[in-house]
């Protein structure tokens, strides 16, 4: 009787390579990280009641909804999608979200900071212009809301170093709280998915992606991203060491310039802090160049990023996403 005898390689390069007898098949960098992120969904809908998936708009939720499509279809996708609205997105950035989860027939659920701050579930502090904060109480009053066990996003490990941190589960107390000193272990690709009523998960299966793994994957699957992604021309200030677009949330100082540039968004996050680079990239292709050739980190663009470590550490510990 004869056996089908195999062996696996991973090259440098990280391409995995499987050889049987008489036959071969290769896995590339972007499928080992698709089947990997594919395998942490369906653990996710297999472990958890009711889990829900965090989608903005943004290009790593853009991901986010390929994988659940392609690990779940021609079923539904099995999660609804939870948005947190601060009040303060880009009006091409709601515009998408909205469009995005009608056309994949999902149910969107927004929650937002106004309604949240006028029941008395965030409470600002005078005069406090970002909503970074008050994102926190919003989000786990959701939570609660909807008795979610599990929320999946698209956090990335090389994002930030707070970030770095974490594991693809990421376990969360009847507090919503984190605690990076007692993370469950995760080896030979297995989870623990354990948790007591008020207790829930967050689930990155974007862990191990990098921005340029997620510009190449867009590419690769020819997604669909908001324009602002792309150059185009915009009024902006300077403020920080960063260009800002001038809007009605970000009001001009007594003679402050303001100047007409092409710029685009690298990472979004409200329209008051999301600093815009000065870009002619017109094409995911020239993203891509860019990216490569760039010497500053992709979150460098964010003022509310311009804090120590520590300090968003503290607001991840708080239930900060």
């Amino acid at each position: 009787m004869s056996k089908d005898i195999s062996s696996t390689t991973v090259s440098a390069t990280g391409e995995v390579s499987r050889a049987h007898t008489g036959r071969s098949y290769h896995i590339d960098h972007l499928q080992f990280l698709e089947t990997e992120a594919i395998h942490i969904m369906r653990e996710v809908a297999a472990e958890f009641e009711k889990p829900c998936l965090m989608f903005s708009g943004g290009k790593d939720s853009i991901c986010l909804l390929r994988l659940a499509e392609k690990a779940f279809r021609p079923s539904d996708i099995p999660l609804p999608f939870l948005n947190v609205d601060t009040g303060h997105h880009f009006p091409e950035l709601n515009e998408f979200r909205d469009r995005r989860a009608v056309e994949l027939g999902g149910k969107l659920i927004i929650r937002k900071v106004e309604d949240a701050i006028a029941k008395g579930i965030a409470v600002p502090t005078p005069g406090e212009i970002s909503r970074n904060r008050l994102q926190i109480p919003t989000l786990l009053a959701a939570i609660e809301e909807f008795r979610f066990d599990c929320c999946i996003g698209g956090a990335r490990r090389d994002e930030e170093k707070s970030r770095a941190k974490e594991r693809f589960f990421s376990f969360r107390d009847s507090f919503g709280q984190w605690d990076p000193k007692n993370q469950r272990p995760e080896i030979w690709n297995l989870y623990n998915a354990r948790v007591n009523p008020g207790e829930h998960m967050r689930v990155f299966p974007l862990s191990n992606w990098t921005e340029m793994d997620v510009w190449e994957y867009i590419e690769r699957e020819k997604l669909e991203v908001p324009s602002i992604y792309f150059s185009h021309k915009r009024k902006c200030v300077r403020r920080g060491g960063q260009w800002l677009p001038v809007s009605d949330l970000l009001p001009l100082k007594p003679g402050e310039p303001t100047h007409d540039l092409v710029v685009r968004v690298r990472t979004i996050g409200d329209i008051i802090s999301t600093g815009l680079v000065e870009s002619p990239a017109n094409t995911v292709q020239d993203i891509i160049g860019e990216i490569g050739a760039a010497r500053v980190t992709e979150r460098g663009s964010r003022a509310d990023d311009k804090t120590s470590e520590a300090a968003m550490e503290d607001r991840k510990k708080q239930g900060y996403f």
